[in-house]
């Protein structure tokens, strides 16, 4: 098909009428849930999330379709300590900044198996997750996240390839409404402080450094074998390290370690808030 076939088709005008009434609103507040409604039609996800991130400042949410009853769940969880071992927030962080890619794309070797993506995933019932990242100023990056529930339709390879084309669609349409939107959420954005600070903080007093750097990547969700690759050292020496880590903390699972670390990341929230 053409181009001009493709722009005759009757779809294709519904479509375009719907672009049309995106980029009319692109400045307006009203964006985000237009977008959703949109989004929607292409792919129809469970859960959507607009969230904006600057540095390793906690996230801002700006747009979401969580009910009350999970948000709790699904937001504050996620705002105030989960958005650490993020695969998302890490990627933006390590610089990506525009197109869509699915979480399995970004996430650890053994993310699906770390404590972390069932405290926080599977406990939303998610088994999938789809980012559209748009840099919308210099320093800030915005993300739309699309989960798909386990007892939903599996995300199609011909789904996510609309999703890759439509993504610098979605880019510009944020950028405009960060441009005209923006002010009302950039102060706020500053204010929040990052919690990264407990990660630097967590086992200090226990932990050498190089055992603090192992924590985080077992934390994310990464394998003996990839921690070492990250480090480039020994997956032996990885081993080792765990070992004194366990000891050192006194716990005896990296489920342990993972409580005993969102109580850390709790501790120095409730500070940094007081």
């Amino acid at each position: 098909m053409n181009l001009t076939d493709l722009l005759a088709n009757s779809a294709s005008q519904t479509w375009h009428q719907r672009l049309a009434q995106l980029i009319r609103s692109a400045g307006h507040a009203s964006l985000p849930t237009l977008l959703e409604q949109t989004l929607h039609e292409l792919v129809g996800f469970d859960t959507i999330l607009i969230n904006t991130y600057k540095g390793r400042h906690r996230p801002l949410l700006i747009h979401d379709n969580y009910p009350p009853d999970r948000r709790q769940q699904g937001i504050e969880r996620y705002l105030s300590q989960a958005y650490l071992l993020d695969p998302f927030f890490q990627a933006v962080h390590d610089g990506l900044d525009h197109g869509a890619c699915r979480l399995r794309e970004l996430a650890p070797d053994c993310f699906e198996s770390s404590d972390y993506y069932h405290y926080y995933y599977r406990a939303l019932g998610l088994s999938d997750e789809i980012g559209l990242f748009a840099r919308v100023d210099d320093d800030v990056v915005m993300v739309v996240s699309l989960g798909f529930r386990g007892d939903g339709p599996r995300v199609t390879r011909r789904a996510m390839l609309a999703l890759r084309h439509i993504a610098p669609v979605v880019a510009a349409l944020l950028g405009e409404y960060w441009k005209w939107q923006g002010h009302g959420f950039q102060a706020r954005l500053e204010e929040r402080e990052p919690v990264e600070a407990a990660f630097d903080s967590f086992g200090q007093e226990a932990l050498t450094q190089r055992e603090r750097e192992i924590v985080r990547l077992l934390l994310a969700g990464h394998s003996t074998k990839s921690a070492a690759l990250e480090l480039d050292i020994s997956d032996g020496t990885v081993k080792v390290h765990r070992k004194h880590i366990y000891q050192r903390l006194d716990v005896s699972s990296q489920s342990q370690l993972f409580r005993l670390f969102l109580d850390h990341v709790a501790l120095v929230s409730r500070q940094q808030g007081g």
